[in-house]
């Protein structure tokens, strides 16, 4: 089924990890999509995989200026935007509070959540004109907190809060607003992340435990349930932070 058929959707952070598991998706499900990446060659090979008929896009999401740019590429190219997934984030660094420098915690509040922002600020009138929606990757430790990533999850508890309040100042325009939260995804930035840790070797093991269907999934398990929320068939759904997550929420677990 093409649930996604004639639909033009920006996705940030489309080149890797969750989100490119949510760029084949959303190209499977029928729609056009525009493609944002950090880096050049993620970017030309993304495009690779998907084909000429969509777009990619160098460009730093808490950069104003490339921001609008993009944006404005995009009008002219497609002539309509029906959705943005802000998925674009960084993980790291893995430390309390107090560990983190001022440098650490304003790049992760600008990629993480003045992304959001900009996006916001230069899709809004291209979604309205098309009652489209908006769709961000949050993370279940937004909303449960996690141990030594404390700067990480203010940003994705500020996600969780941002949802509800977009959802109910653009539901008079139509504009849905949802997150996903997933626990834990088998992911390049999940991986450098368990370096991080004390005892990588031990990590893996912990994310499989915590999941109480008792694995961690790739990203194709987020990429489906993103298919449903942009698709009409959740045209009743805004303001959620949908968990994703194995059913990690109702409690963490071990195999003794």
């Amino acid at each position: 089924m093409e649930e996604l058929k004639d639909k033009v959707i920006l996705i940030t952070g489309g080149t890797a990890g969750i989100g490119l598991a949510c760029t084949k998706a959303y190209v499977a499900a029928g729609a056009s999509v525009a493609v944002i990446g950090l880096k050049e060659e993620s970017v030309k090979e993304t495009m690779k995989l998907i084909g000429d008929h969509h777009m990619g896009f160098r460009c730093d999401v808490s950069s104003n200026k490339e921001v609008k740019e993009c944006m404005g590429k995009v009008i002219a190219h497609f002539g309509r935007l029906d959705a943005i997934h802000n998925n674009a984030g960084l993980g790291s660094p893995s430390k309390p509070l107090h560990k983190t420098t001022e440098e650490e915690w304003d790049l992760l509040m600008n990629v993480n959540l003045r992304s959001i922002l900009l996006t916001t600020r230069y899709g809004y009138p291209y979604l309205k004109a098309s009652k489209g929606c908006i769709l961000h990757t949050g993370s279940l430790v937004g909303e449960i907190g996690q141990e030594n990533h404390a700067a990480y999850s203010a940003t994705k508890g500020a996600i969780n809060a941002l949802t509800k309040s977009m959802a109910l100042d653009y539901a008079k325009d139509g504009i849905r607003v949802n997150t996903v939260l997933p626990a834990a995804v088998m992911t390049p930035m999940l991986k450098t992340w368990a370096q991080e840790q004390a005892d990588p070797d031990k990590v893996f093991d912990f994310l499989k435990d915590i999941h109480a269907l008792g694995y961690c999934p790739d990203g194709d398990v987020i990429a489906d349930t993103c298919v449903f929320l942009l698709s009409d068939k959740a045209r009743f759904i805004t303001g959620v932070n949908l968990p994703v997550s194995g059913g990690a929420e109702l409690g963490y677990r071990r195999n003794v």
